[in-house]
């Protein structure tokens, strides 16, 4: 691979924080809007489905519709990213977070089955493919924003810290859901409550869409402009006509971080409503406390990347993803710790969401590489994220380990790639420090 085109300073400008910061919090709006569905999961499946269905059936349908959200992003993320290496980062970077605002405010303001019967799903389903063809295009888009204005041997910490933001959406998805949970009585939620969240999350993307106009394009993608020749006509095409060989890890890495992110932040609270008969509040505040130290643990594994290698860090945390998940069970099912403990450790073990992408980033150069990333992450996401939640769902009554079993798997599959493509075969990293990547 090519090393990156732009000499980059050796240490953090105050304009390089301001992009971090603006990036993190845009991230944080947007990831708001597309999970605070899966928050009331249980109130909405009661809402938008016939009263006579079952209620396992009614929460599966709802879980169907927050997927489908999941399998809309290869498509969006594919054609915003193609513009993305084409017409700059920026420009794509900002026009996401307005295509998720406005479908999470229609949500808001729709009607639901008792007023329009089955157009009222059917409606649903649809915001949700507009919303998941935004997140499409807003990850990768902002993963490659914030990897290109980092500075020389930082860009693990950067990321880390993007991640943080991306993931505190899911924070203030929780927040509000406490919220909400501990102000209304549940018979008010179902009356009109439930609309408060996706109103909020109409007026945050106004928010982030105006914190973006203050971003500054990334100095790689201004030298390839000035570099027309060096350009991809059609990106998608040249990545897969000349990167195969990184698409593979790249979507089995993706896998991964999907895995965490599913077990911690949406099957976990389900679950323990519904399997453990919790009370809403309480598992909101829980889920809060695993998302504060899911976004500290994103930062130290940045920052870890940055001294021992991105390879590394995927074998490091790929062991910390099921015993941190396997503690937070264990404490459910036997009480070894307190709830609080174990899920802010299961948080902190979850770190691999925050090694991932500084291995995305270098897997692909840079005149590709937003289309490299999202084609293999949107595709590999859809189609795990859409799958697994429905799958631990339907097996959770079978077993309370089901989600432990699934995290060792996956961590073992981490491993697998870390070890064959990192260091077995010396898969370098673009951009990455000669000294920290296995040869």
């Amino acid at each position: 691979m090519t090393a990156d085109i732009r000499p980059r300073p050796p240490r953090f400008s105050g304009g390089d924080y301001k992009t971090l910061g603006l990036a993190a919090l845009g991230g944080a709006l947007e990831i708001y809007d597309f999970i605070i569905f899966v928050f009331f999961a249980l109130t909405l499946s009661q809402l938008f489905f016939p009263p006579e269905m079952p209620e396992w059936l009614r929460l599966l349908q709802s879980f169907g519709i927050f997927v489908t959200g999941y399998l809309a992003r290869p498509l969006g993320g594919i054609l915003m990213a193609h513009f993305a290496d084409r017409l700059g980062r920026k420009r794509v970077f900002s026009l996401s977070i307005l295509m998720m605002a406005l479908p999470c405010l229609l949500i808001g303001l729709m009607p639901t089955y008792a007023q329009i019967g089955y157009w009222a799903p059917l409606i649903l389903l649809g915001l949700r493919i507009l919303q998941g063809a935004a997140v499409g295009g807003e990850v990768p888009s902002a993963w490659v924003f914030v990897a290109e204005h980092a500075p020389d041997g930082h860009r693990g910490y950067a990321l880390g810290v993007l991640q943080a933001g991306l993931t505190f959406g899911y924070l203030l998805g929780a927040l509000t859901a406490t919220w909400l949970a501990k102000v209304f009585t549940p018979a008010e939620i179902l009356d009109y409550a439930w609309r408060l969240p996706f109103l909020l999350g109409g007026v945050f993307g106004v928010i982030g869409v105006w914190l973006r106009r203050w971003l500054s394009e990334t100095p790689v993608f201004m030298a390839l402009h000035a570099q027309r020749q060096d350009m991809a006509e059609l990106p998608l095409r040249a990545v897969l006509r000349e990167h195969r060989q990184s698409l593979l890890p790249a979507a089995l890495l993706t896998c991964v971080l999907t895995s965490a992110v599913v077990v911690l932040v949406v099957i976990t609270p389900t679950v323990m409503q519904q399997r453990f008969g919790m009370t809403p509040m309480n598992t909101f505040a829980l889920s809060s406390v695993g998302i504060v130290f899911l976004n500290i643990g994103c930062v130290l594994a940045g920052h870890l990347v940055d001294r021992i290698g991105a390879w590394r860090g995927v074998i490091l945390y790929s062991l910390l993803l099921p015993l941190g998940v396997g503690l937070l069970y264990a404490s459910l099912i036997g009480q070894w710790l307190p709830l609080t403990l174990a899920y802010a450790i299961a948080g902190l073990g979850c770190g691999i969401v925050g090694v991932v992408p500084s291995v995305m980033v270098g897997l692909f150069p840079a005149k590709i590489r937003v289309s490299g990333i999202s084609f293999t992450y949107n595709i590999a996401y859809a189609l795990w994220a859409s799958t697994t939640p429905l799958l631990l769902i339907m097996l959770m009554p079978w077993s309370p380990w089901v989600c432990v079993g699934y995290c060792a798997v996956m961590g073992t599959v981490g491993l697998g790639t870390a070890a064959f493509f990192g260091l077995r075969r010396g898969m370098q990293l673009e951009g990455a420090e000669a000294a920290h990547t296995p040869r």
